[in-house]
């Protein structure tokens, strides 16, 4: 057995799983970041199930990740929401990272919202900002699709020039004017972590074009974009991170920042789903 027949097999046990305790299709799959569990609230939800229950999927054991796969509506929509992710410093591979997102999309997802928390390293902008995310940077050394491909989830070579869907980002503007939320535009670099970055690592990858820095994401995008999903990437900057201003970065006081700013995100992203056709 070849590992791309052997990855879809793993997807097929898994989506076996979720559809015996619901078995409604997702229209729409939602990542949920650092700090950010708490929009599950606004789900109606018909199922939770815990990933230890899900075969294929890894345990989160990161600080504020619940670690529960949820299944039910949101504004009108089927969704299915990952509450808490993965990563590579876990010491996850890059398919056990990206795989809960093949299987969100072999439940029938066609569309990905994704957020997460950053350091921002704009200097005009400020811890608390939501950034829609216009297009990324991947410094993980690390990419999911490599090794064999299964042409049944994607083409070997999946273009990447417009990874973040243009017509959910038009949505995500007019729900942030509507909604009088500030919603920044930019680029996000993935680095692996978990250490934070020093201030010359900052200057780097500012002059490189980045306009926030996190530790996830990206190998999610590439793989939702392999298999034909539609992304709407959105994140919530909770630091800042200007190399000549530098202060010790306190993870205590990054998911109090996350988790303030989560309410404009629930609207921005209840508003977009809203608009979605």
């Amino acid at each position: 057995m070849t590992k791309s027949a052997g990855m879809s097999a793993a997807v097929a046990r898994a989506v076996d799983a979720i559809r015996r305790e619901h078995a409604a299709a997702p229209d729409v799959a939602i990542i949920l970041g650092t700090g950010l569990g708490g929009l599950a609230k606004e789900i109606s939800v018909a199922a939770s199930i815990g990933y230890e229950k899900i075969p294929g999927f890894p345990l989160s054991t990161v600080e504020s990740h619940a670690g529960r796969l949820l299944l039910g509506t949101l504004s009108g929509k089927n969704v299915v929401a990952m509450q808490g992710r993965f990563h590579l410093y876990e010491g996850y591979s890059p398919q056990q990272v990206t795989f809960p997102v093949r299987v969100m999309r072999a439940l029938g997802a066609k569309t990905l919202f994704v957020s997460n928390a950053c350091g921002g390293m704009h200097p005009l902008w400020a811890p608390g900002d939501l950034m829609l995310i216009s297009d990324h940077i991947n410094l993980l050394g690390a990419n999911p699709l490599v090794g064999a491909n299964d042409e049944q989830m994607g083409p070997r070579f999946p273009d990447m020039s417009a990874a973040y869907d243009p017509g959910l980002r038009d949505l995500a503007r007019e729900t942030a004017r509507e909604q009088k939320i500030v919603l920044r535009e930019g680029v996000y670099v993935a680095v692996t972590g978990p250490n934070l970055e020093t201030a010359a690592e900052y200057r780097m990858l500012r002059a490189i074009g980045a306009d926030v820095v996190g530790m996830s994401t990206v190998p999610e995008v590439i793989v939702a974009v392999h298999g034909g999903m539609r992304v709407l990437g959105v994140s919530i900057i909770t630091d800042a991170c200007l190399p000549d201003a530098l202060e010790p970065a306190d993870i205590t006081k990054i998911i109090a920042t996350a988790e303030k700013a989560e309410p404009n995100l629930t609207r921005l992203m209840r508003g977009v789903l809203e608009r979605l056709r």
